[in-house]
């Protein structure tokens, strides 16, 4: 197994930096936009961007909850081991509010589908987008495709890209792994 830095602490900083500022662009105040983390990877990211606009671009207070997707998927009664979910955490309305769903890689496709279902259970949004951090291009199996991207990456279906952030794995930095 051989691993590879894709992306090191100091740049996974100027990529969040840079999602932050098209954000600002796109939703200016933030009044009727949410974030809305996929549990489990996208809270790291969800937050780090919450924390980024309010602090170091002064935008008032942004709503932000997580989504729970594990009785969502299409493939969760597939396996012989038991499920552990997540907790959804989102205490308010989405209806007619823009949502920004967050993740952390996008692969399949099939985790942002699975969200696309579970929100319905909080409202109708006005309008849905996608922000992750790392975009898998030749692995979608379905047709998904994200609003904001950190960084695209050509990995073949023997790589995996592996995000760890300093919250819960001690470092910033993104790696891909060859089996």
């Amino acid at each position: 197994m051989s691993q590879k830095v894709l992306l090191n602490s100091k740049e996974v900083t100027i990529i969040l930096h840079r999602l932050a500022c098209q954000l600002i662009e796109k939703h200016l105040d933030f009044s009727d936009t949410i974030l809305v983390g996929i549990q489990p990877r996208g809270v790291y990211l969800a937050e780090r961007l919450k924390e980024l606009l309010e602090k170091e671009y002064k935008t008032p207070e942004i709503a932000l909850g997580y989504l729970d997707i594990t009785f969502f998927r299409d493939d969760f009664r597939r396996t012989d081991k038991p499920l552990e979910a997540n907790k959804t955490q989102i205490n308010f309305i989405v209806e007619d509010k823009k949502v920004i769903f967050i993740d952390d890689v996008l692969f399949t496709g099939r985790s942002i589908r699975s969200a696309l279902t579970a929100i319905q259970s909080f409202g109708r949004p006005a309008e849905i987008e996608l922000l992750v951090l790392i975009d898998r291009r030749f692995s979608r199996h379905l047709p998904i495709q994200p609003d904001y991207r950190g960084r695209q990456v050509d990995a073949i279906n023997n790589e995996k890209v592996i995000v760890s952030w300093k919250e819960n794995d001690g470092e910033d930095v993104v790696y891909l792994v060859t089996n």
